[in-house]
């Protein structure tokens, strides 16, 4: 049975290293967590996207939502919150010697990946790519061309497309109580 899990999540796996099986496996299971939890943060307002951040030996640092809409700030997306309750939990603006790891529901939009690449942060793992955000949510995650590579050259590991069916199964339910999507005006 855990071999057929581990084989069903990880059939989509992208990274811009060798895939370490070790390392998904780990991401399969605290993602689906995420996921699992995302609705009690929706029923306090917020969502439908949750982030954490762990340290090298596993211990959770931080976790929240995506606070948009309930906090009226278009910044206040999951991962941005993640990194600013790091840093002030660490008094810092540099999470680089603290060999952070973020997991995050889906993945990062534009703004999420300047905030990511300058927190400091060594690692980011997410679930439902930006095709399937955007189709599902309407939200426009904006234009990032080359990330993985741009990470790479940076120094951050990426994995992405962990647990896109239980990630695609909260977005659509998330749509379907008619929840707030925001998206500026053009």
């Amino acid at each position: 049975m855990k071999r057929f899990l581990k084989a069903f999540c990880t059939k989509h796996v992208i990274s811009n290293e060798k895939i370490d099986n070790k390392k998904v496996e780990t991401a399969c299971k605290i993602i689906a967590e995420l996921q699992k939890e995302m609705q009690a943060f929706i029923c306090c307002g917020s969502g439908p996207f949750v982030a954490a951040i762990y340290d090298e030996k596993g211990n959770q640092i931080v976790k929240t939502a995506n606070s948009v809409v309930n906090e009226h700030c278009s910044n206040n997306h999951a991962e941005m919150n993640a990194i600013k309750m790091a840093e002030e939990k660490f008094n810092t603006y540099d999470l680089s010697p603290y060999n952070l790891k973020l997991y995050v529901t889906a993945e990062p939009c534009i703004m999420c990946l300047g905030g990511i690449m300058w927190s400091g942060i060594k690692e980011i793992y997410y679930g439902v790519p930006t095709s399937s955000v955007e189709k599902i949510t309407g939200f426009d995650e904006g234009f990032k061309p080359n990330w993985f590579k741009e990470f790479k050259k940076r120094g951050i590991t990426v994995y992405g497309n962990i647990e896109i069916e239980l990630g695609e199964q909260e977005l659509n339910k998330y749509i379907k109580e008619n929840r707030k999507v925001y998206n500026p005006e053009r």
